[in-house]
């Protein structure tokens, strides 16, 4: 019966570690299976997978173009026919987006409100921004709009 407090190795089933760099009798002997000279057969040899051989490499050849604002500030985008999947007299605020689906991390982004499309309900919108047409479609469909402060 086997069990595994009984368990026993089978012989020939655990090969011992190759001793490299040993001597002619070990088997790896001379270069220790790193071939002749040249940078990989050199302790710590390691070649970077970007580097070309010395040759200029891909990232500095290429020309650098745009620039990146640090400073930038980034506004999640909502149209005003969006808004038309909330309630009559609904009162509009960025969580509230987020729970629809309309913007991805409601408390911690800045949301903007633009004018693509219609508006069919009266809703009170609080939001960071409003574009010129969607503050006047809101008004125009009998709603009002409140601009949250960034600060």
């Amino acid at each position: 019966m086997v069990d595994l407090a009984h368990l026993e190795k089978i012989p020939g089933s655990r090969k011992s570690r190759q001793r490299v760099g040993r001597g002619t009798g070990s088997g790896y002997h001379k270069t220790a299976g790193r071939g002749h000279k040249g940078q990989k057969s050199r302790s710590g040899g390691k070649i970077p997978t970007w580097f070309e051989g010395g040759q200029m490499p891909l990232q500095r050849r290429l020309p650098k173009r745009g620039f990146n604002n640090i400073f930038r500030t980034e506004y999640e985008v909502v149209n005003v026919h969006q808004l038309d999947c909330f309630a009559d007299g609904a009162t509009i605020e960025p969580r509230d987006l987020q729970e629809k689906g309309l913007v991805r991390r409601g408390d911690k982004v800045l949301v903007k409100i633009l004018g693509n499309g219609l508006l069919s309900r009266k809703v009170t919108v609080r939001a960071h921004k409003f574009s010129r047409t969607a503050r006047e479609k809101i008004i125009q469909a009998g709603g009002s709009v409140e601009e949250i402060d960034v600060a």
